[in-house]
């Protein structure tokens, strides 16, 4: 073998080393964007679940409003709350 025949050698040698450091470190650039896509992938399908159950919450008419079911209780004459506000009033005005 000649001279010329071991340079070449080991050029192609070299050129393959490099070549697998590249690799490498573009399959490790890789796998950090898939985890972080991983990551991202997982919250967006806890707020599409999310998304989903409003909507069917909604649809179902079982979301009340709030204020409007606190007015109903407050003008039950038979509410607890009302009954018992009513007698601490007295009882402090007795004081």
């Amino acid at each position: 073998m000649s001279e010329e025949d071991n340079d070449r050698k080991l050029v192609l040698l070299t050129d393959f080393i490099e070549q697998r450091a590249r690799k490498d470190s573009e399959i490790k650039y890789y796998e950090e964007q898939l985890k972080d896509i991983e990551r991202r992938l997982f919250f967006l399908r806890k707020e599409h679940d999310l998304t989903t159950t409003i909507i069917d919450i909604i649809t179902r008419e079982r979301v009340y409003d709030v204020k409007e079911e606190l007015e109903k209780k407050m003008m039950d004459d038979n509410n607890p709350l009302l009954i018992k506000s009513k007698n601490t009033d007295i009882d402090n005005d007795s004081t």
